[in-house]
């Protein structure tokens, strides 16, 4: 790629963007698509709508978030519907202050700094295109120059509804520059950008002994009152304050509640009317998104305070809590670790699935449902069926306590250990017992982790560690077997062949001699027994699956080996247990022989080639699910 020619083509591609006429122009675009003076809320929410909404089960999936946000799916579309949506038609809630409340490292920053690039990249499209009254410190919008008493008739001739006035500097150049000519006020298209300073502001608190609300709302140059000669003339006053700045997009408050009182005084007014005073002038329109983000900590001291009552009134709170699906809390670690300079170390599979399964646990809690245990919540938090529950009983559960989610290990603390694992000499690969080792390490380094949790957390290392060890054994046993699907749909058909003839009392021909058989209990059994189905109920078990199979034929959908968890896994840890001695003798002997030197072999290079094992780790993998089994 030839870097400068592709440079030169993005600035050419920049001035092909740009737009400047009069303010009579800008009404000609105005009446081809009225949407062009959208508000800053309404310009958000077009944004997200951009890029595609996408129903399932009637829940809504914004593919805006879904390259930077995992797990949150209820959180987004609560926030996007609630809050976006409603303060794009102009409803009441575009007064209030979007609050993001939740745990450390749970995304709220994430939210806020995607939001602003969006509008960004939004800004340079056609739909989403910025104009401005060109020469305005704070880039308002043009419909401002038109007079109070006549908004009315210009709203209904171009179908626009016009808010906010004039800022100080343009009222005067107004009557300077243009001598009060509207018509020819020059207006401009503008990008929004956080390094330009235009649509976007950033105020983040410091010591409120330094710190100035001239940081909000601008200040006086008094290099200039000699100049202009006085306080009042907005020729001397600096309109370049975050509030200033961040008119036509949006304002972030980083950690909003640790802010000295005063500056939050200014919100009031800007929430509430759009405006908010600066100087020794009136009050500044500003039409503008206020998000800010807090911990729950903070924000249960911030309402605890009758002081903070008027603002708490104008804030919508959305918690959003930490991911609680494991395949979600993957994806998080595997986007930490690309950003990082550690891309060249293998990571073996299932290796953050551990740590996954790890968080997650600490982040749930205990449901009152019977014959529900958090790791079984786990699962069906992922997506998992589990035999005995249904769909009701997740949404019950989800609904159970407001607050889970809103504690329990961070992402950071986990990306920090498997850091810790990953920056030692020599490493070529890390596996899951690599990973769950460094975190285990970490617990007593952890400074928020009391003695009691460090226990629990012990024991979900232990959980974690227990559930690695099913899924290292499956590998090997999918590894071992070739052909593996082929062999368990087999036994899977095979058996449902046998239960169907048991229940109807029916007999069974044998495919090579014609002769008609008695159902094979044996083979019957010893599946079942794999899942703990006892002998007095195997055939309430038998005769389930067969209402299952019918309730599928009646649906015109085929009942296969994916279609019941239970009878799958058992056919699975048959199948694995017929093969144990042979994996037994195989992976822990010291010095095989030619034989078994070539079936590891075999099964190394499938670990490699279809599972995504290195070399190493599937070595490691074989020795570590041979003394698994020798125990």
């Amino acid at each position: 790629m030839d870097i400068f020619k592709r440079i030169s083509e993005y600035q050419a591609e920049s001035e092909k963007l740009a737009w400047s006429g009069s303010f009579k122009d800008y009404i000609e675009l105005l009446r081809q698509d009225p949407s062009t003076a959208m508000t800053a809320h309404a310009r958000v929410y077009e944004m997200i709508e951009s890029y595609g909404v996408e129903e399932r089960d009637g829940k809504k999936r914004y593919k805006f978030f879904e390259q930077e946000i995992y797990g949150l799916d209820r959180s987004v579309e609560k926030l996007v519907e609630e809050y976006f949506h409603s303060s794009a038609r102009r409803l009441d809630v575009r007064k209030r202050i979007l609050l993001l409340m939740g745990p450390v490292s749970g995304g709220k920053s994430t939210l806020v700094t995607m939001l602003k690039k969006g509008l960004e990249k939004y800004s340079r499209t056609k739909r989403g295109a910025v104009y401005a009254i060109k020469g305005c410190p704070m880039h308002e919008e043009p419909l401002h120059l038109i007079p109070h008493e006549l908004r009315g008739e210009i709203e209904q001739e171009i179908g626009v509804r016009i808010e906010g006035n004039l800022c100080p500097s343009c009222q005067m150049r107004l009557q300077t520059e243009y001598g009060g000519d509207i018509q020819n006020v020059q207006v401009e298209r503008v990008f929004i950008s956080e390094d330009n300073r235009v649509g976007i502001g950033t105020f983040s608190p410091s010591d409120p002994k330094s710190q100035d609300i001239a940081d909000l709302t601008g200040s006086i140059d008094f290099s200039t009152i000699t100049e202009f000669g006085s306080e009042s003339d907005p020729r001397a006053y600096r309109f370049d304050g975050e509030l200033n700045k961040a008119n036509r997009g949006l304002m972030e408050f980083q950690e909003m509640l640790k802010c000295d009182e005063k500056f939050l005084w200014n919100l009031l007014s800007l929430t509430q009317e759009g405006n908010f005073k600066a100087g020794r002038f009136a009050l500044i329109s500003a039409d503008e998104l206020i998000i800010a983000h807090t911990n729950e900590t903070e924000y249960k001291s911030f309402i605890s305070n009758k002081k903070n009552e008027a603002l708490q009134s104008r804030m919508i709170v959305m918690p959003i809590p930490y991911n609680l699906k494991v395949s979600e809390e993957e994806k998080i670690y595997t986007k930490l670790i690309g950003q990082s300079d550690m891309k060249h170390i293998h990571i073996a599979p299932h290796a953050l699935r551990a740590a996954a399964i790890f968080s997650i646990l600490t982040r749930l809690k205990e449901t009152k449902k019977q014959g529900m245990d958090l790791v079984k919540k786990m699962r069906m938090y992922d997506g998992e069926e589990i035999e005995g529950f249904k769909d009701a009983d997740l949404k019950e559960m989800q609904t159970e306590y407001t607050e889970e989610g809103m504690s329990g290990i961070d992402p950071r603390y986990v990306i920090n250990r498997i850091s810790s694992a990953l920056i030692k000499q020599d490493m070529q690969c890390i596996n899951a017992l690599d990973v769950l080792r460094g975190l285990k390490d970490g617990l007593d380094q952890h400074p928020s982790i009391t003695k009691e949790e460090r226990e629990r957390y012990l024991n979900f290392i232990s959980v974690a560690r227990k559930e690695y060890d099913g899924l290292a054994k499956k590998e090997i046993q999918k590894a071992f077997v070739y052909s593996y699907e082929e062999s368990a749909r087999t036994l899977f058909e095979n058996y449902l062949d046998n239960i169907e003839a048991y229940c109807n009392w029916a007999k069974i021909k044998d495919p090579l001699t014609g002769e008609e058989l008695d159902p094979d209990e044996r083979l019957m059994r010893s599946i079942e027994e794999q899942i703990g189905v006892s002998e007095n109920a195997k055939k309430a078990f038998r005769e389930e699956i067969l209402i299952r199979i019918s309730s599928y034929s009646r649906k015109g959908k085929k009942f296969d080996f994916t279609s019941h968890e239970r009878l799958r896994e058992a056919v699975e840890k048959k199948l694995f247990t017929d093969l144990k001695d042979i994996v037994k003798i195989t992976t822990s002997t010291k010095t095989p022989d030619e034989i078994q030197l070539k079936r590891i072999n075999e099964v190394t290079k499938r670990l490699i080639d279809e599972h995504g094992y290195c070399p190493v780790c599937a070595n490691e993998l074989l020795r570590y699910v041979g003394s698994l089994l020798n125990r």
